[in-house]
Order: C-alpha cells, then sequence, then structure tokens
C-alpha cells in the first residue's frame, strides 16, 4: 500500500472495512471473523487475500488456523486513515453487531485459557457428578467480586460456597434436602465460614427476600428442576437491580441413564433454551460460553450463562 489512494480504494468495499474495523482491534482467525460477520468463509478470505496483497494485513499461522492483524509496518498516514474511515461508520448497525460479536468472540477466548483451574484438584468430592469439575467452578468463580451478598440456589453439599467464603460477605445455601442442610451447616461451622448459612428450600420457592442478594448461582442444580423457568424467575425476584445470576449446567445430551444414575430431571440444555429462560425472566447482557468438554463418553459439555438484573 503507497498511497493513500490505494488506501481509499481498499476501504470502498464494506466488507474490506468491516475486516479492518475488526482487525484494528484484535488479531482474529479466519473463523473468528467468519462468526463475527455472520459471513461465508470464501468471502471473508478471499477480501483478505485482497488486503494481503495490498499489504495492509498479515498472517500468522498456529496449527491448522491462521490468524490476521494489522500489519505492523504500515505508515502512520495509512493508519490514521484507516482509523478515520472506520471511525465514520462506527455508529451503523453493522458495526454496532460487529463489535458486539467481537466482545464475545474474545470472551470465550477468556474462558478457554482459564483451563488452569483443571490443575487443582481434578474433580469436586469424593462422588462423580456429570459436568462439575474443577474447571468449570473456576470459570464461575473468577466472576466473583468481594463484599457481596451471594445465594447458591441447589447448593448441595455447598462445595461452591465453600470456595467463596473466604471472598465474599454472606452466602445463603438453598437445598431441599434436609441431609444436605445438616451437612453443609456443619461443614461451615468446621472451617469457620459465619458468613455461610443453609436454609432448607427449592429452588423454585427461594426462602429468601425479594432484593436481598447482589448474586445468585445455580451450578448443576437446574437440571434437577420440575420447572426450569420458574427457579430463573425466583432467582431473579431475589436479585437485587443490578445483581447478576451464573447458571453452571450441561449442554443437551443423549445419556438417558443420568436420570436413574444422578436424579436428573432434564438431560441438560440446549443454548438457546439457557438464553430463553434468562431472557423470559428479564435479565439483559445475557451471555453463555461452553467452559468444559469431559475427555471420556459420553462427553458432557457444561454451559456457563449469565445475565444482569436490570434497574440500577
Amino acid at each position: 500500500m503507497n498511497a493513500s489512494w490505494d488506501t481509499l480504494k481498499l476501504l470502498a468495499d464494506p466488507t474490506r472495512l468491516r475486516i479492518l474495523a475488526l482487525l484494528l482491534r484484535e488479531e482474529l482467525s479466519v473463523a473468528e471473523l467468519q462468526e463475527i460477520l455472520g459471513m461465508a468463509q470464501s468471502r471473508i478470505s478471499s477480501q483478505l487475500a485482497m488486503l494481503r496483497q495490498a499489504d495492509a494485513v498479515t498472517d500468522r499461522r498456529e496449527g491448522k488456523k491462521a490468524f490476521y492483524s494489522l500489519r505492523p509496518g504500515l505508515p502512520a498516514k495509512t493508519r490514521a486513515l484507516l482509523a478515520a474511515a472506520c471511525d465514520a461508520v462506527a455508529e451503523l448497525p453493522e458495526l454496532a453487531e460487529d463489535h458486539t460479536n467481537l466482545e464475545r468472540i474474545l470472551q470465550k477466548r477468556r474462558a478457554h485459557q482459564e483451563q488452569y483451574f483443571n490443575l487443582i484438584a481434578g474433580r469436586l468430592g469424593k462422588n462423580y457428578f456429570p459436568g462439575r469439575s474443577w474447571e468449570a467452578i473456576g470459570h464461575l468463580a473468577l466472576r466473583l467480586a468481594p463484599a457481596i451478598t451471594v445465594a447458591d440456589l441447589g447448593a448441595g453439599e455447598g462445595l461452591i460456597s465453600q470456595l467463596l467464603a473466604r471472598r465474599v460477605a454472606k452466602i445463603w445455601c438453598i437445598d431441599n434436602s434436609p441431609r444436605m442442610v445438616e451437612v453443609g451447616t456443619a461443614l461451615a461451622k468446621k472451617n469457620g465460614f459465619a458468613n455461610l448459612t443453609y436454609k432448607l428450600g427449592d429452588i423454585e420457592a427461594v426462602p429468601l427476600p425479594d432484593r436481598s442478594v447482589d448474586l445468585a448461582i445455580l451450578s448443576q442444580a437446574l437440571h434437577h428442576a420440575q420447572h426450569p423457568q420458574t427457579a430463573v424467575d425466583e432467582a431473579a425476584r431475589i436479585l437485587r437491580p443490578g445483581g447478576q445470576l451464573l447458571v453452571l449446567d450441561l449442554r443437551e445430551h443423549g445419556f438417558e441413564k443420568a436420570r436413574e444414575l444422578y436424579a436428573d430431571v432434564w438431560l441438560g440444555f440446549k443454548e438457546s433454551a439457557l438464553h430463553g429462560f434468562l431472557k423470559q425472566a428479564g435479565f439483559q447482557h445475557v451471555e453463555i460460553n461452553t467452559v468444559a468438554r469431559e475427555p471420556a463418553e459420553p462427553h458432557f459439555e457444561t454451559l456457563l450463562a449469565s445475565g444482569v438484573k436490570p434497574g440500577r
């Protein structure tokens, strides 16, 4: 790219301009660009080839993937012209949607990078439960902030709450099993967690007041609910405005024996189903990511869904 005139000709194509606007912010693979732009790979690859021939972008190989970025040695005037063109169309719906999709892609990257949690201890507890691992729980725990009130809905033995009790102000553990409440209460006392309290109750009728917590967690509990939408609605009810819901659960699967082995009511959920539960309950900024896939058959996958209660 030797002249501003050549740059202007490149920018005349809307697809190339959208690609350049993305690469101004982040190095991206062809597959990521395809997902962000919603275009066929052939169309994106042909535009990238033109940009590469014009020395506007460069590519980097990592295994079978090719990652593209702006050429580091672009003249300052050329880079300024690119930035000005992208800024001029930034408010267009297509560019705004690209920005949203880029943020989602970057979130997926961050989720993938947090795999080191799997090295801490393997699976939680003495018994096996599908989808419950340090890897998945680590993704959830990293989203927490200190000095908040948490409701762990369907807490079971309270493993998540035991991990978080040192960081948050107050944790309510809700479970419908008297034995789980007894065991969890004893464990909290043994560990000296005065801020961790168990209450007997159902996730579809949570025994907590309206707008009383900052964070609600449904970790591997929603697929035990008779009415998942009701459980999500209850989480919304007890959250303060601006509070967040985190749902950690299995992706829909076909392992029918889970009903007998683990008392599962639902064989996981599709991403679209989880998204629908949260949106119907009124949550905003709903995000869903795959955070774990078990290597052994039936290869259970774990989804992490999140949403924010409006009002703040």
